[in-house]
């Protein structure tokens, strides 16, 4: 099989370079900042992909990020074997398939756990404050997060509720009523009950009152179902609690004066 493979790297001016109208990668200015940091940090290592007529098949950040550091010329590299449709597919899979890729969380932890003490700015790297955070990274603790939250404290207020005032389940039993009767094979049947149970309403505040009055026993089993939640590593760790950044931002901006590991 013969691959193509261009050679020649080429200084094009920023203002002759053409976008592509129909490109469907977007890019924040938060991102731009980013991508012109790298730039200045490690130099303009990956060329802008054009095409015959300087249209920009891959690179429109690079781009946006040398208008913003005032670049004159930016290097490129000049694909003109691409048929029109090849172009137009590639300016997405240049984009998809690097999504496509993985990571080794530990390799990755490690990597910039060595680059923390270093002293580099390991933000550089793409990853924000909070991705970082939520690799144990800065003060090498290892925890799977850094964010202090007080768990809350369930203390008796009156009588211990009966089970009965804990859900109501009287939707969940009308529609398990109809499955049952239905002329549907076995499995799916299993599947359609399962499912009915969504529909069950939990009163919490009763829940957190009858956790209180109970032994340790049911107060572990109530935790590992995720009724009552005290620890929040060990709901992190059973898949309950996933704090994404949009949420970590939100926390922030609520409590300005939280402390940090």
């Amino acid at each position: 099989m013969n691959i193509t493979i261009p050679k020649k790297i080429e200084s094009i001016n920023v203002a002759s370079l053409i976008p592509y109208a129909a490109n469907s990668r977007t890019h924040s200015d938060a991102q731009v900042a980013q991508i012109a940091s790298s730039i200045r940090e490690f130099g303009f290592t990956n060329p802008v992909l054009i095409d015959g007529e300087n249209g920009i098949i891959a690179g429109h950040g690079r781009l946006l990020a040398a208008r913003k550091l005032e670049m004159q010329t930016v290097p490129c590299l000049r694909l003109g074997h691409l048929s029109e449709s090849q172009r137009r597919a590639y300016v997405i899979a240049d984009n998809k398939l690097a999504l496509n890729a993985g990571w080794d969380e530990s390799m990755l932890k490690a990597e910039l756990d060595r680059l923390t003490a270093d002293g580099f700015d390991i933000e550089l790297t793409g990853f924000d404050a909070g991705e970082i955070d939520a690799f144990g990274t800065g003060e090498g603790t290892g925890d799977a997060y850094t964010r202090k939250i007080e768990a809350p404290k369930y203390e008796p207020k009156g009588t211990k509720p009966e089970v009965a005032e804990l859900y109501d389940e009287k939707k969940t039993r009308a529609i398990m009523e109809k499955i049952e009767v239905a002329k549907i094979e076995p499995a799916l049947k299993s599947f359609l009950i399962a499912a009915a149970h969504r529909h069950t309403i939990f009163d919490f505040e009763n829940i957190a009152e009858f956790y209180a009055h109970s032994d340790p026993l049911v107060q572990d089993l109530m935790e590992d179902s995720a009724l009552v939640i005290v620890d929040f590593d060990k709901a992190i760790e059973k898949g309950f609690v996933v704090f994404s950044n949009h949420i970590a931002e939100m926390f922030d901006k609520d409590n300005p004066d939280h402390d940090e590991e």
